[in-house]
């Protein structure tokens, strides 16, 4: 990394950066409703298409998470190179459009394909819009205002449940036969969400480019060949491109196929254990990528590398939040359908109440808990992860009050304040990230909290939720009942979480305190 030192006082904030936020809110708000809508849409999904609560938590999870996470990486390099409000906006209408194509499905297998669109459309956007908005904000805000960005998960998840429920209920009253090239009210419903998004793109592409690194005085000089940067990450990631650059070298080669046959046997003995082809090939797919790309980092960019996975704070707190996150996608998929199995009450009201309390909840937890970290960081360095304990600890019982509630609005409330607990450590994540490494290396950075956040989280959270249900109603219990079940034994996942938590905040003063100096021994050329 080549800095030269800013002539004047790095300019950030300011009414702009503020207009630039809420376009990326907005945009972000996008990612979700068209990610999560198929929460509400899943009881008819499974009915039309005769499928399982696991194929459904594999929908909704694997295999959009798998390809999410994976060409999350090549992507948020190139945001490290190139320009980001572009990357942005060709994301959007990418997977704008595979939201709409959704509608078009009549097989498991064509939504899955289309589910994979739309996960490596999203891709393209939060590692960039991280890296942009550390550059519009000065390092002591980052994570207020990166916090009100993923306020965007909550609001764009509740609204895409309302919407969802919403157009359920129109379509069926409107067409309760023959409708539209015999489109059911969950294929309209995918239409509808996804169409707005392309228009969306136009707007997010009259953004104006922020100087990289301007808001801490280490100005990166421009990339002179951004899509070769791209080629090149993409190769690492795509079998069996990835090994070519592995050939010149034996070692790393023998690791690398060692890698595939451990992941693949590994895959192969859950097949066993599950039943569940789809979903143990898509995530030994995912994990051997992920091993392969570092791989390849660390012969590439070691400076990354080294910044990244030689802090021991990087690698707790990129373990606690995703393992925490288990839970959070798991549970927030889950609910409305136990909401509808437990209770006589439609797909509008449950998609209402639900949707709103999340967005609204989830605006409240996440923006008020970016402001307490940003608080505690500039009281002790380990502050920000204190957000993370309340999360947790405060998530147990309101959740469990929510799961064995008997009366539904007390449910609906419940959620809110599930929503307002659970979404208060959104924030801090990408933010320690960030703080963690050079301005440079942003976006590959939270790519990465991403990549884990996918796997532990999205990947698994709902599917294995599904899978458990299942095996709960096979041994005798009604379907509601073992999915409830199913959402109260997960919960244990919060026990490493902690455990996780308390590692990163112990080295976290350390290693944040000697990045500069950790670079500079790496050979990055640094002037403040």
């Amino acid at each position: 990394m080549s800095e030269e030192t800013p002539r004047t006082e790095p300019k950030t904030g300011g009414l702009y950066s503020h207009y630039v936020l809420g376009v990326l809110v907005l945009v972000y708000i996008f990612n979700f409703i068209d990610r999560n809508i198929l929460s509400i849409l899943a009881e008819d999904i499974k009915a039309d298409l005769a499928i399982t609560d696991a194929q459904m938590g594999f929908l909704y999870g694997t295999v959009f998470a798998v390809f999410y996470a994976v060409f999350g990486i090549p992507l948020a390099r190139f945001a490290d190179v190139w320009t980001r409000r572009n990357l942005i906006s060709i994301g959007l209408s990418f997977w704008s459009a595979m939201t709409a194509a959704s509608g078009l499905a009549r097989s498991f297998g064509v939504l899955a394909a289309c589910r994979i669109g739309v996960g490596i459309g999203e891709a393209s956007a939060s590692p960039a819009a991280y890296s942009m908005l550390s550059d519009y904000y000065p390092p002591h805000r980052r994570a207020t205002v990166i916090a009100i960005y993923a306020s965007g998960v909550y609001i764009g998840a509740g609204i895409g449940i309302f919407l969802g429920g919403y157009i359920l209920e129109a379509w069926a009253a409107a067409y309760p036969t023959d409708a539209p090239f015999g489109l059911k009210g969950w294929q309209a419903a995918f239409m509808m969400v996804g169409i707005p998004g392309i228009l969306m793109a136009i707007w997010v592409r009259t953004l104006r480019e922020p100087t990289r690194g301007i808001s801490e005085g280490l100005i990166a000089k421009k990339h002179p060949a951004p899509f070769r940067v791209l080629g090149t990450e993409l190769m690492a990631v795509v079998p069996p491109l990835n090994l070519l650059g592995l050939l010149n070298n034996r070692r790393s080669l023998v690791i690398n196929l060692s890698a595939a046959l451990v992941f693949s046997l590994a895959a192969w003995l859950l097949i066993l254990l599950t039943g569940s082809v789809a979903q143990w090939v898509a995530s030994g797919f995912g994990v051997y990528v992920t091993f392969s790309w570092a791989q390849s980092l660390k012969t590439r960019d070691p400076a990354t590398f080294e910044m990244m996975f030689r802090s021991k704070s990087f690698i707790y707190t990129m373990l606690a939040f995703p393992t925490t996150a288990f839970v959070g996608y798991g549970a927030g998929f889950w609910i409305p359908p136990l909401l509808l199995r437990l209770y006589d009450v439609s797909t509008a009201e449950v998609g209402l109440y639900l949707g709103m309390g999340a967005a609204a909840g989830g605006f409240i937890g996440i923006t008020l808990g970016g402001v307490l970290a940003d608080y505690l960081k500039r009281i002790f360095p380990g502050g920000r992860l204190v957000v993370g304990y309340i999360s947790i600890l405060g998530s147990i019982p309101m959740l469990l009050l929510l799961l064995y509630s008997e009366n539904l609005v007390q449910a609906y409330w419940l959620n809110f304040g599930v929503t307002i607990i659970g979404a208060c450590a959104g924030g801090i994540p990408p933010s320690t990230a960030a703080d963690l490494v050079l301005p440079r290396m942003r976006a590959v950075a939270g790519a990465y909290y991403i990549l884990v956040n996918t796997f532990l989280g999205l990947a698994l959270g709902p599917y294995c939720m599904g899978l458990i249900s299942d095996a709960f109603h096979a041994g005798g219990m009604n379907d509601a009942e073992s999915l409830r079940t199913a959402i109260a034994v997960s919960m244990l996942t919060f026990v490493p979480a902690l455990i996780f938590m308390y590692l990163g905040q112990k080295h976290l003063p350390h290693d944040e305190a000697t990045r500069l100096e950790r670079a500079r021994a790496l050979g990055e050329s640094i002037e403040t």
